[in-house]
């Protein structure tokens, strides 16, 4: 592979303003993670209660039981921002994959300093994605439970449906069928349906003194029986343990308890996180020669801007070495070959509009990555496929759809970050949410939406005021609905909007990104090969 010669000139002053635009992008999200994690206003009392009753925060539960000096790859910190008045940091619940003895598991852990660990629709979705993503990546789920059950307000948009509360269930009990340890530490409530969470898993620690286990809680006792019980003796460790067996160990302390499921988790016989002897072709890594940093000055601080991808990719993959694949053909699509942490994959990335010839080159490789087994990652910066009488006429709907149906059938493991615009049908054509990639990240400069607010003025006014079917309307009014629309898309496509809803698996630093795929390509390694497709590449 060759190195990539730069043509990014650092010393120019639209890359300094570029850079100090995208700075101050950063702080904003390092300021917003520090919310989710820290917790907003009002919340320094539940804190305080939290710790007073002996217990551990929840980030530094996950820190007790994974291996010192190891990453933890969180998932959708900010999930929740701007939702539920924002008295929900991170939904309410901690999900993401540390490494325990050199195996990596996915761990979901209920903060109960957020509404006594109450289950709001943003944390069901968020435990759900999070068992997704052990299914597909064949990872034990470990749970720290402590959680006061379904938020009972919101119960219509928590109970009933397929991936609601009870679909959680469903997937521990097929996960656990798999062969895929799902083991739960019970640090506090676990009340009504949440109470499945510890009964469904293949081994149960409960803390004394804190952990309890009811599927009525004292209340709901006292109503329907008239009996009143306490806590510990209705559903606490000692009666689980050694009187009903739904507990398997009770440790006094929470210390106490993560040194046990440390040790059960060396008996699972899981694959280590390192094993060389997995099926993709793996080469010892090499950090990038060009600066990664130098993204925020590469990015355009005006998103109207085109930027480079190549540019981005050098400082992204192992060495800044890229091999590219038709490299002069269909060029507002880059595709070629890269190693990131010495795995190989093959990156497909936009430089603005696919045109048909790009599309056409990107089915190509997506065919020739199949055949030689070798995982995609899609680097998303698109205003969708190009439109007009010339395109139609050749056939961009078919070559879009050529290169759709090929991302949907890839059996190979596919990544996607939005580094820019994630536009229309562009999504889907790069391996949008949609299309099932193992992970999706998104930068804090990135958008997504059926189209850019600019575009939506134009098509939206217009529609509308056609409807008016004649109506006398002032340039004031076509101006407040000009005004309305741009809004409304500024809004519904912002990164912290998408993010908030889980659109995708987090937003990150680009600084990050090259980490953060290290990971996800080393769980696809330690897996065995998926089964291949049909094999036959068509020359587009």
């Amino acid at each position: 592979m060759r190195v990539v010669e730069t043509r990014v000139d650092a010393g120019s002053a639209a890359f300094g303003e570029n850079r100090e635009a995208y700075r101050a992008l950063v702080d904003t999200l390092r300021e917003r993670m520090r919310w989710a994690i820290d917790g907003g206003p009002g919340r320094e009392r539940s804190i305080e209660r939290h710790l007073a009753r002996g217990k551990v925060m929840v980030r530094d539960r996950i820190d007790m039981v994974t291996d010192e000096n190891t990453p933890f790859l969180e998932f959708s910190t900010l999930s929740g921002w701007g939702q539920y008045g924002d008295e929900v940091p991170g939904g309410g619940i901690v999900t993401g994959i540390g490494v325990v003895h050199g195996v990596p598991y996915v761990f979901i852990a209920n903060d109960a300093t957020v509404k006594g660990g109450s289950l709001v629709p943003i944390a069901i979705k968020k435990h759900v994605r999070a068992q997704e993503i052990a299914e597909e990546n064949g990872l034990g789920v470990i749970y720290l439970v402590d959680s006061g059950g379904a938020f009972l307000p919101l119960q219509d948009e928590i109970f009933p449906d397929k991936d609601h509360f009870g679909g959680s269930f469903y997937r521990q009990a097929r996960l656990s069928a798999m062969g895929l340890p799902q083991l739960s530490v019970v640090l506090g409530g676990c009340t009504a349906g949440g109470a499945y969470v510890p009964a469904l898993s293949d081994e149960v620690i409960m803390v004394e003194g804190i952990g309890r286990i009811f599927l009525g809680g004292p209340p709901i006792v006292k109503a329907a029986l008239g009996e009143i019980i306490e806590p510990d003796d209705l559903g606490g460790a000692e009666l689980h343990t050694r009187t009903s067996g739904v507990s398997d160990y009770m440790a006094a302390t929470e210390p106490e308890a993560y040194g046990r499921l440390r040790e059960i988790c060396e008996t699972t016989a899981q694959r280590r996180v390192d094993d060389r002897q997995g099926w993709l072709d793996w080469a010892p890594p090499e950090p990038p020669l060009l600066d990664p940093e130098e993204i925020y000055g590469i990015i355009s601080a005006d998103d109207r801007i085109p930027f480079d991808a190549t540019e981005i990719i050098a400082r992204m993959v192992d060495g800044s070495k890229f091999s590219a694949f038709k490299p002069e053909w269909g060029t507002s699509i880059i595709t070629g070959f890269a190693r990131i942490w010495g795995h190989m994959v093959g990156i497909i990335a936009n430089n603005g509009i696919i045109f048909s010839d790009a599309a056409l080159k990107a089915t190509h490789f997506i065919e020739l990555c199949e055949q030689r087994r070798i995982p995609l990652l899609f680097l998303q910066n698109t205003s969708g496929y190009m439109v007009g009488r010339d395109s139609e006429a050749a056939g961009i709907a078919k070559h879009g759809a050529k290169m759709v149906s090929a991302v949907a059938n890839a059996t190979v493991p596919k990544y996607t970050v939005l580094i820019g615009g994630s536009y229309g049908a562009g999504n889907y054509g790069m391996c949008g949410r949609g299309f099932r990639p193992r992970f999706l990240f998104a930068w804090p400069n990135s958008r997504i939406a059926t189209m850019s607010a600019e575009t939506a003025q134009t098509v939206l006014v217009d529609i509308r005021l056609a409807g008016l079917k004649g109506e006398d309307t002032t340039p004031e009014q076509v101006e407040a609905l000009r005004a309305e629309v741009a809004e409304q898309y500024l809004t519904q496509s912002d990164p912290y909007h998408a993010t908030s809803r889980l659109w995708d698996d987090g937003l990150i630093d680009p600084v990050d990104t090259r980490d953060a795929l290290g990971l996800c390509l080393a769980l696809a390694a330690r897996q065995d090969a998926p089964a291949p497709g049909p094999g036959l590449v068509y020359r587009m």
